[in-house]
């Protein structure tokens, strides 16, 4: 092997070298990567938006795959986890679904529907009406003419609250009555028809609509002449 043949073979040498060298590198970069994202795990994805108290349906959800550790512990992980629930508030077309966002679909009695309303969050819900909770509905009106006295009624007694949602801040431009709250919950009740149609009109036209918890096991019934209540006839 003559000098030159001799250096032919350094040089490929040394060029297998290097390969198996850059070729390392590249595992070690890859290896790195794989270490500080982890492994990937599956989640869900809305295809659209889905509004609240919805049903939810498995053909809502487009399936990806991310990192476990940029994951919420909240995130959905299987489409199992979705029956029999429903949307707690409005679902956004492209976010990731969490088990905070849905709930156990109520079971009504009977004759009852359900109907949710937006209350004040600051006078009308204060925190402590949850799930389960039994309420009475009061509503403040203006008088219907001029110089007419305001009023405060008990719309509904007994109402059963089946969900509070999160606190929405109101759009302004929403706001067609005055003293319009500009933060709101929406409440779920179970109720009749005709105590359905009494909660609905009082959140279209009442001035403030509260709830008034009602204590367990307490008498929670009102007379016809204490549901009405006029300053001007408190002697």
């Amino acid at each position: 092997m003559n000098s030159r043949q001799r250096r032919g073979v350094l040089l490929l040498l040394l060029s297998v070298l290097c390969a198996l060298g850059a070729f390392a590198g590249v595992l070690s970069v890859i290896s790195d990567v794989k270490s500080k994202v982890g492994p990937e795990v599956t989640a869900y994805r809305l295809k659209k938006s889905v509004a609240p108290y919805t049903t939810l349906t498995t053909d809502q959800f487009e399936k990806i795959e991310m990192p476990e550790r940029w994951l919420s512990p909240t995130a959905v992980t299987s489409l199992r986890q979705i029956q029999g629930k429903i949307a707690v508030t409005t679902l956004r077309e492209g976010s990731l679904l969490q088990t905070d966002m849905i709930v156990e679909q109520p079971a009504l009695q009977p004759g009852q529907q359900e109907v949710a309303i937006m209350i004040d969050a600051a006078t009308g819900v204060a925190g402590k009406i949850t799930p389960g909770a039994t309420v009475n509905v009061y509503a403040t009106f203006a008088g219907e003419r001029d110089g007419d006295p305001a009023q405060s009624k008990i719309i509904v007694t007994n109402a059963k609250v089946l969900d509070v949602g999160k606190i929405t801040a109101l759009d302004p431009a929403e706001g067609t009555r005055t003293q319009r709250p500009t933060d709101a919950v929406p409440i779920t009740f179970a109720l009749s028809a005709l105590d359905a149609q009494r909660i609905t009109y009082a959140e279209s036209f009442a001035q403030r609509v509260r709830l008034a918890l009602v204590a367990p096991g307490g008498d929670t019934t009102v007379p016809d002449k204490d549901r009405t209540y006029q300053l001007a006839k408190d002697k």
